[in-house]
């Protein structure tokens, strides 16, 4: 998984208004605010297969005060949005890689799942820890592991 793949899913340079060839890059946008572009193309991207934006924006937090800057002008996410929004779609791209096609991965994300106690992937992308889980069932897949 690379930063620019992480980085076309966030909008790319259209949205992101600059090339992001480095996890550095990535990470100083991160820290200085995703443009809000970046949440709507996220939101678009989603809704295609979970059939609502509701749950990505729960799993970025306070939906309403989202649901606003969704279709905002130029305005920046703040850094902990950013982060958030960040970690699903790095999980995203790692859930695509691990299990060969974007199809076969969002179904699994949106798929109760025994490793992580009947919880579905996507659901537990709102804390680091949840994150974390994923990524280890994701890394056991990779190697074979059925999970």
């Amino acid at each position: 998984m690379t930063a620019a793949a992480v980085a076309a899913k966030l909008g790319g340079k259209d949205v992101l208004r600059q090339e992001v060839t480095s996890e550095l890059d990535l990470a100083a946008i991160v820290r200085t605010g995703l443009p809000s572009g970046s949440l709507d193309y996220v939101l678009e991207a989603v809704r295609e297969w979970t059939g609502s934006q509701a749950v990505v924006l729960r799993v970025l937090g306070r939906p309403r005060t989202l649901e606003r800057k969704a279709g905002g002008k130029l305005t920046l996410l703040k850094p902990s949005e950013s982060d958030r929004l960040a970690r699903l779609v790095r999980l995203i791209v790692r859930a695509e890689e691990a299990i060969g096609t974007a199809d076969k991965a969002h179904r699994w994300l949106m798929t109760s799942n025994r490793a992580l106690g009947g919880q579905v992937p996507l659901t537990l992308l709102d804390s680091d820890a949840g994150a974390l889980a994923v990524e280890r069932v994701l890394g056991r897949i990779e190697h074979g592991v059925y999970s």
